[in-house]
């Protein structure tokens, strides 16, 4: 996927506010600006929701999911029970987590 920004003089400061970043954390501008990004409309999803947004689950098997946490598995975890039923692998996992866990 491609994506073009434009901006304009008034947003000069965010973009060097983004070149700093991106020289700090030796990483693109745009992997700057995704971060940011995720941060901003991720912080207060749920996991299953993070994994239906990218589209690794789908709202069907997410609610397989959270059924059988709530009927069979009710100490476990909703992402290990997605794993051990084979809905979602190992690293997608590990990703949402990733996602959901940003500060």
């Amino acid at each position: 996927m491609q994506t073009t920004i434009y901006c304009s003089e008034k947003d000069s400061y965010l973009m060097k506010q983004v070149d700093r970043k991106s020289r700090r954390e030796r990483k693109s501008h745009s992997a700057v600006i995704l971060c940011i990004l995720e941060e901003y409309f991720e912080p207060e999803k749920k996991l299953g929701e993070i994994l239906v947004d990218l589209g690794i689950l789908f709202e069907t098997e997410l609610s397989r999911g959270l059924d059988l946490q709530k009927s069979k598995f009710k100490e476990e975890l909703l992402g290990d029970i997605l794993v051990d039923e084979g809905l979602i692998k190992e690293q997608a996992l590990e990703d949402a987590l990733m996602i959901q866990k940003r500060d």
